[in-house]
């Protein structure tokens, strides 16, 4: 099971973090990733991170501005998401390598 959290309406420019939590599975050694829904239902990975969090990797469209991490004593991962544009705005899905997606967090990025 996958819970992601902590979206909301973000300023042009702005910050958020999301997190997502992880149960049912062995966390530690699962690859998580990042993955968006934007408007029209266009669907775009954002970033994976492996099961130590030692190596991430991102997409070009937000690379330099987000970063994933994780914390595998709270079965959780996270994204830090920086400097925001409303072409940022969907929702925010986190992903579990042979588990599926969870529900996801609205991000709207608005003045």
């Amino acid at each position: 099971q996958l819970q992601a959290s902590g979206g909301g309406l973000v300023q042009p420019g702005g910050s958020v973090r999301l997190s997502c939590v992880g149960s049912g599975f062995t966390f530690s050694s699962t690859m998580m990733s990042w993955v968006r829904e934007l408007p029209g239902q266009r669907r775009e990975w954002i970033s994976d991170i492996d099961g130590s969090g030692g190596s991430a990797r991102y997409a070009g469209s937000v690379r330099g501005r987000f970063t994933t991490s994780r914390d595998n004593a709270k079965n959780t991962v996270y994204l830090q998401m920086t400097d925001l544009t409303p072409e940022d705005t969907a929702v925010y899905y986190c992903a579990a390598a042979g588990h599926g997606r969870g529900q996801g967090t609205q991000v709207t990025v608005s003045s």
